[in-house]
Formats: structure tokens, C-alpha cells, sequence
């Protein structure tokens, strides 16, 4: 009944939805998992699984065993699904027993997390394209500087190619800084869409 983000269709029966991408899946899974606890107070595996797969078209008591051996968690443990280290396990959990197995990588779950607003701590880390241009570009202008500070005391064992070196030595170390701002802004472009096909 959904229109999840990144939902294309349905499938043929009409019930499950089609996403465009394995994150967007993941992600719609793990977003209908924080609002079970979010909104109905389910927290445990045993409450969760019970509404995630009812009993009345699923062995949920053999589902719960399974989830539980899986993820390592009691049956009624409590679980803060806005953390990684709970929320990644149960969709994880979740998935091997639908599918039989674990197609996806660590990658690709973790991604379908942080989508979903739940990232791993090391994610957490991870900055925007202009951050990292920001990084990037302070790490170039650093050594752009230090090349600059350089030149005069190799300037005068450059003979006529010292004056050249002078006037070019700011301009060089702008273009330094300017090239490495790029490329962080096109690498993370790169990745958004390798995200989104």
C-alpha cells in the first residue's frame, strides 16, 4: 500500500513491491522495521517477526528460532532499531530467511541502511562531495604551499628558469588545489550514480 522511495512497480501478484535498486529495498525494509518499534512498541525479535510474518500465513515461531540464531539476539531481547548494531542484523536476518541464503554484501546492506537514515559507525565518518573537496583540497593546498616555500632556496640553482619558476609558483599551487577539488567532486558523483542505477 506503500509508495516506497525508489519503488518502480509491483510484482505480478500485486503484493510485494519492485525497487529500482537492492538499496532501495533494503531500505524500505529497514524503515518499515523502525516504525514497528516506532509507532506499535515492538522491539523484540519474537514481537517484530510475529507482525513482520503473522501467523496466519507463516510458521512465525520457527521464523523467530531462526531470526534469533541468526542474529545472535535473544527472542526477547530489546532491540533499539535506530542503531546499526541492531537494525543490521535483523534486516540481514530477515532477508537470509526470505531468500533461502544472502545475496547482498556488506556493502550493499549498509547502504540500504544508510539510506534509510541508520548508518554504521564507520559510515558515519563518511562526508559529502564538498567536504571531501574540502579535505582533499586543504591536503593539495598544504603541499602546494610547501612547494611554493621550496622554490626560493632551489630558485637560485635554476638559472635563467628561476624567474619562470617564480611567477608560476602561485598560479601552480592554485592549480593544484583546484584539480584535486575536482576530482573528489567527480569521484563522489561517480558513486552517487553507481547508488542510483
Amino acid at each position: 500500500a506503500n509508495k516506497w522511495q525508489g519503488q518502480v512497480g509491483k510484482e505480478a501478484g500485486g503484493r510485494f513491491a519492485v525497487f529500482s535498486s537492492h538499496q532501495y529495498g533494503i531500505r524500505a525494509l529497514a524503515v518499515l522495521l523502525v516504525t514497528y518499534q516506532d509507532r506499535h512498541g515492538l522491539r523484540t525479535i519474537r514481537d517484530i517477526i510475529a507482525r513482520w510474518a503473522p501467523p496466519a500465513e507463516n510458521q512465525t515461531s520457527a521464523y523467530v528460532r531462526h531470526v534469533s540464531l541468526i542474529t545472535g539476539f535473544g527472542v526477547d531481547q530489546v532491540l533499539d532499531l535506530h542503531t546499526h548494531a541492531h537494525l543490521r542484523p535483523l534486516v540481514e536476518a530477515i532477508i537470509t530467511h526470505e531468500l533461502g541464503g544472502q545475496p547482498y554484501d556488506q556493502r550493499t546492506l549498509d547502504e540500504g541502511l544508510t539510506m534509510a537514515g541508520v548508518a554504521p559507525p564507520a559510515a558515519v565518518a563518511v562526508r559529502t562531495a564538498p567536504a571531501k573537496a574540502a579535505i582533499g583540497t586543504g591536503a593539495a593546498g598544504g603541499a602546494a604551499l610547501a612547494l611554493v616555500e621550496v622554490l626560493p632556496a632551489i630558485a637560485p640553482h635554476l638559472g635563467a628558469a628561476a624567474d619562470l619558476v617564480r611567477a608560476l609558483g602561485p598560479w601552480l599551487a592554485g592549480a593544484i588545489i583546484l584539480a584535486v577539488a575536482v576530482y573528489f567532486i567527480a569521484q563522489q558523483r561517480r558513486r552517487q550514480a553507481e547508488i542510483g542505477a
